[in-house]
């Protein structure tokens, strides 16, 4: 058995012995790409019957970390539209991508499916008062950035993240694409705009290695400029919003 194998013949295990009831299950992430290291969590998605309850549990089993997520069959639908609506499709993209380990009845292939349906449909576009929303939030945390003494490392380093995520979330929406978080960021930020995401990663790098936060403001102006420009006077907003 090679290391790939291994892998997913212990994602069977967990599947088989925690949830014997289940309808299928499906292996997600770097370890359904062959990229899994032994070190690895393992993203697992369960279909499980009607009668149990949707939810996400993280366990260790035989050393290695396993991340589930666990739906029901009911609520697959529902589920998947809010992860949609997320915009960052996390379990969309484990049916999307992953290896199915067991699917007796056909329901993970439905899933998988639907899943694929929902992602072509793409992520929904963000309304005039977002897009608005995020241009003031986006010069606000530029400006602190642009005006924060490079001595001060921690307020540097907490704006320049800042900067980096909002920045990032703006400019995959502008694209249609998705965004984002941890790892997935870069990830998501490169698919969607090549050579001004690389602008955005390479200038929040220059920020925490060099403490210099020009050419990150360069690439947020230019995402800024896709938009309409920096916000601040005029800004209005509902607090209730």
């Amino acid at each position: 058995m090679n290391d790939q194998e291994a892998v997913e013949a212990h994602a069977l295990r967990v599947v088989t012995e925690l949830y014997p009831h289940a309808l299928g299950a499906i292996l997600g992430g770097s370890a359904a790409q062959g990229r899994a290291t032994a070190t690895s969590d393992l993203d697992v998605a369960v279909l499980l019957p009607d009668s149990d309850v949707s939810r996400r549990e993280v366990i260790r089993h035989q050393g290695r970390i396993i991340e589930l997520f666990l739906n029901t069959l009911a609520d697959i639908p529902e589920f998947f539209a809010w992860d949609r609506a997320r915009r960052r499709g996390t379990v969309l993209f484990i049916y999307d991508q992953g290896l199915p380990l067991t699917d007796p009845h056909g329901h993970v292939a439905h899933a998988c499916q639907l899943a694929r349906d929902v992602l072509a449909s793409g992520p929904p576009p963000l309304s005039t008062a977002e897009w608005t929303y995020g241009r003031y939030v986006l010069t606000c945390f530029l400006d602190d950035l642009t005006h924060t003494p490079p001595d001060n490392r921690y307020e540097q380093l907490s704006l320049a993240d800042q900067v980096l995520r909002q920045a990032a979330d703006l400019l995959t929406a502008y694209h249609g694409g998705w965004t984002g978080i941890g790892k997935w960021l870069p990830r998501r930020l490169l698919s969607a705009d090549p050579d001004l995401g690389k602008a955005l990663l390479d200038g929040h790098q220059a920020v925490a290695e060099h403490a210099d936060p020009r050419l990150l403001a360069t690439a947020v102006n230019q995402v800024l400029g896709l938009l309409g420009g920096p916000l601040l006077e005029g800004f209005s907003h509902p607090w209730r919003a």
